[in-house]
């Protein structure tokens, strides 16, 4: 009944690469990207490579990638990550792909400035620092424009996730509350609404009846939340109960968004 869709320009699939020569890390970068993507429920290939010649050679017989993760210091006898990033620039003549650099320090930063990283992750790497690169790239793709699809009788709609304040459950019909004043009526399953279609950007399942954009949330009490009708709004709140065997699990989940995008 429920489908969720991300907008993909000239392929369906993302082309990933990974380049570390600490097998290590390499190895845990990429057990990260795939528990990411599986949780986003966006089709990946990951390539891994353990060498910046190796990564090079590839790209130029032709290999396509959309988004490198890309180490700095390789072996000695080994071209390193900035040098990698200027041939791909410019010998290569590449100027697409997204680059996020990895390093166990910052002071590369300035010799980064002319191939424009898309972000710079120092070591050892966090996931959340891994996931809001991720996230990055793909609002910058434009592979990150959410669509929310429900069905009234035999015609499906669409809009935006952005555009959603919060889900309300009643008489087994669910009303979808929208920032432009509207209130849409269908039949379905908010727990279902919420793992296919939901979870994913970012919104919280509050009550048995609710489910919240953590966008529109102006304020978080002990058994309540309040929500705003837009992301600029400054006018009255909308109260929402949090059930009880949901307070810790809404608390815990909504401090670690807040975090995340903090970081």
């Amino acid at each position: 009944m429920f489908s969720a869709e991300l907008k993909v320009y000239n392929h369906t699939m993302l082309m990933i690469a990974v380049c570390d020569d600490e097998q290590k890390i390499a190895g845990e970068l990429e057990t990260a990207l795939i528990d990411i993507f599986a949780r986003l429920q966006i089709k990946y290939e990951i390539d891994v490579y353990f060498a910046g010649d190796a990564l090079n050679k590839q790209m130029k017989a032709g290999a396509y990638y959309d988004l490198i993760f890309l180490d700095i210091e390789f072996a000695r006898n080994e071209i390193n990550g900035v040098e990698l990033g200027r041939l791909i620039r410019d010998a290569h003549q590449n100027n697409t792909v997204s680059i996020v650099y990895i390093s166990w320090e910052m002071k590369y930063s300035m010799e980064l400035f002319d191939i424009r990283p898309l972000n710079f992750l120092i070591k050892p790497l966090e996931y959340d620092k891994i996931e809001k690169a991720v996230r990055t790239y793909l609002k910058i793709a434009g592979l990150w424009a959410g669509e929310f699809t429900y069905k009234i009788g035999h015609n499906t709609f669409k809009v935006q996730v952005k555009d959603i304040i919060y889900l309300e459950s009643r008489d087994r019909k669910l009303i979808l509350y929208l920032t432009d004043g509207r209130k849409e009526e269908f039949y379905g399953s908010l727990k279902d609404v919420y793992t296919e279609q939901l979870e994913r950007y970012d919104f919280l399942y509050i009550h048995a009846s609710y489910v919240v954009n953590y966008d529109y949330i102006t304020s978080i009490k002990y058994n309540q939340l309040f929500m705003t009708n837009s992301a600029a709004s400054t006018g009255c709140a909308t109260p929402l109960p949090i059930s009880q065997n949901k307070r810790n699990e809404v608390r815990e989940s909504y401090y670690a968004i807040m975090k995340r995008r903090r970081a």
